[in-house]
């Protein structure tokens, strides 16, 4: 008798950790999920934002209409250097074009 009272008792165990396995596993997926969404969210800003210094640095005047031709080959130079990777001139040139679409932030 004192053998079947042990084997529900494992049984219960296992299933009340399985449920604590799970319980925890999602909570996890939860939380990555909206960690992931909030870090998305800063970046699209961040990128926003550098593009509309970059806009914003290219009108201003004349003098400079000459070195912007340079300037995203020379910003990707300098902030890798500074940075590391993301820099591209390519992707400099996709922050410009995001703020260039969308000239008002909306949050």
């Amino acid at each position: 008798m004192k053998d079947k009272n042990m084997d529900m008792t494992l049984l219960t165990f296992d299933s009340d950790y399985e449920r604590l396995v799970s319980n925890i596993s999602s909570l996890w997926d939860h939380a990555k999920s909206k960690a992931i969404s909030a870090i998305n969210t800063e970046l699209l800003e961040a990128n926003w934002q550098i593009g509309r210094h970059i806009v914003e640095f290219e009108q201003e005047g004349k003098e400079r209409a000459q070195y912007g031709k340079q300037l995203l080959v020379n910003l990707s130079k300098d902030l890798t250097i500074k940075r590391g990777k993301g820099f591209s001139r390519s992707n400099l040139n996709y922050m410009r074009k995001l703020y260039v679409a969308f000239p008002i932030v909306e949050v």
